[in-house]
């Protein structure tokens, strides 16, 4: 993800959950990749804080213990009010669907979810209403995903804060991955890119410098470069348990 200018406000998201487990998953990752997160657990306390914050997007979940999803919606909807709304919820049958794009939703995510897909519909939805997303500036030099960053023209790597030296290899590796961030890419795919190497390079020079990139980034947590069995690698966050199925 790219870095945003200082004087542009991070979007802002409001989260509707009452599940205090998922709810606090869900505001930790979105402020990890660079929202500004607010939450409510009501239907009620819903439309007050929409009111209060004007987010740019609610996630927003459909069995509540006063208004349901739905009719938190269609009261927004009724009062002008378009802000998009992204439905979290178990009831996943297509009647259900139908309701909640019918009462105004902009887009439906299932439980037990994913949240890599989570951002990712988060992402397309922003771009759709114009809202600028933490990755929205592809000509500054500034590569950025969850606290990690890489300044392509000063070359060098901050993780949490923190200043990183890396080898020029390390940081074309790095910068590769940070690129596709959420991408899972083939060992041809990196050899070609970072060492200019066809098909017949040795792989595994790649698992050296994963392993060396691993030592200095992911020290800290969480860590970012996941193995995918079989395929390659990609800079992601890591799966949750029982979030991610």
């Amino acid at each position: 993800m790219t870095d945003q200018p200082a004087d542009r406000p991070r979007p802002r998201l409001l989260v509707v959950e009452d599940e205090p487990s998922i709810c606090a998953l869900l505001e930790s990752t979105l402020r990890l990749t660079g929202y500004e997160v607010s939450s409510a657990e009501t239907g009620q306390a819903a439309l007050l804080e929409i009111e209060r914050t004007a987010p740019h997007l609610v996630l927003l979940d459909v069995m509540l213990p006063d208004l349901d999803g739905f009719e938190v919606t269609r009261q927004l909807r009724a009062a002008g009010n378009d802000v998009p709304v992204l439905f979290l919820t178990a009831r996943t049958g297509l009647d259900d669907r139908l309701r909640g794009l019918g009462a105004g939703g902009d887009d439906y995510v299932s439980k037990p979810f994913s949240l890599e897909e989570v951002l990712l519909r988060i992402e397309a939805i922003l771009r759709r209403t114009g809202a600028r997303t933490p990755e929205s500036r592809p000509e500054k030099t500034v590569l950025r995903y969850a606290d990690l960053e890489l300044d392509e023209d000063a070359h060098e790597v901050h993780r949490a804060g923190r200043y990183v030296p890396l080898s020029p290899t390390e940081f074309k590796l790095l910068a590769y991955l940070l690129t596709n961030a959420g991408r899972v890419l083939s060992k041809a795919q990196i050899l070609d890119h970072v060492w200019s190497y066809d098909f017949s390079g040795d792989g595994r020079i790649i698992e050296t410098y994963v392993r060396y990139l691993r030592k200095k980034i992911d020290c800290f947590d969480p860590p970012l470069i996941q193995t995918v069995r079989g395929v390659g690698y990609c800079l992601r966050l890591p799966r949750q348990a029982g979030a991610d199925q």
